[in-house]
């Protein structure tokens, strides 16, 4: 399976812009730039899409998870927060916090963080994110 996305970049890193696309279209075209990613410019920021990718792939493989073990979900929300730092001379992607709360008839706390735990180390986002992966779970009753 392969999933497509592109970005098109124009200009110098300051006074320049792009726009990012993916082949589903639910980006199309958004724009992106400096600003964005470093100054709360309007626009969208790699930053951002990894955390909305960690969040998603997250919640699916925790509802898998759940699955498995003969839970379902009433719902899940997942907040991820992407953390960029200088490092050296240049920028490193060094954490993704996960903050998830949900509702799942039947569980109880224990098997719910266990559950989350595996999601956070098994979710293929995870693996491929070489970062310090932390994460808050609550379980609503």
């Amino acid at each position: 399976m392969i999933k497509k996305a592109w970005a098109v970049w124009k200009g110098g890193i300051k006074d320049g812009g792009g726009t990012i696309s993916t082949e589903t279209g639910v980006l199309d075209n958004a724009p992106y730039g400096f600003k964005s990613r470093f100054e709360n410019g309007k626009g969208t920021n790699p930053e951002e899409l990894i955390g909305a990718a960690h969040a998603g792939c997250f919640s699916m493989a925790l509802s898998l998870m759940l699955g498995e073990a003969g839970l379902t979900p009433e719902r899940i929300e997942t907040h991820a927060e992407v953390t960029l730092e200088k490092v050296g001379e240049g920028f490193e992607i060094t954490a993704s916090h996960l903050a998830v709360v949900a509702k799942i008839p039947g569980a109880d706390k224990a098997q719910f963080e266990k559950l989350a735990d595996m999601a956070k180390i098994g979710c293929p986002v995870s693996k491929l994110l070489n970062a310090r992966i932390t994460m808050e779970a609550r379980l609503e009753t």
